[in-house]
């Protein structure tokens, strides 16, 4: 079993209320969700309008996927008008973790 996850760093473009904030990021919760079938959420920054912290994971029984799978997910995120891309985080865990 492999498990990949992935944190983004996010700034987000003229949002001024926390309202403003979920109606940029919930589209790319559910974009993610929906096209990868993975593990995501708003995991930071809950209380800060200009930015959000992403968290994401997937799981496989092959290594192969898990990487193209987060590779897919950081392109989708990265190409998104409304965000700034700040910073991601990888992490792998294979089974000899």
């Amino acid at each position: 079993m492999y498990v990949g996850t992935l944190s983004f760093d996010l700034l987000l473009g003229d949002v001024r209320s926390l309202k403003e904030k979920r109606s940029v990021v919930r589209p790319i919760i559910a974009e993610l969700q929906r096209k990868y079938m993975v593990s995501v959420a708003e995991v930071g920054d809950q209380n800060i309008h200009r930015r959000v912290l992403i968290g994401l994971a997937v799981v496989s029984g092959d290594a192969g996927h898990v990487s193209d799978v987060l590779d897919r997910c950081e392109r989708l995120v990265a190409a998104r008008p409304e965000v700034e891309l700040l910073s991601v985080r990888r992490r792998f865990h294979g089974d000899e973790d």
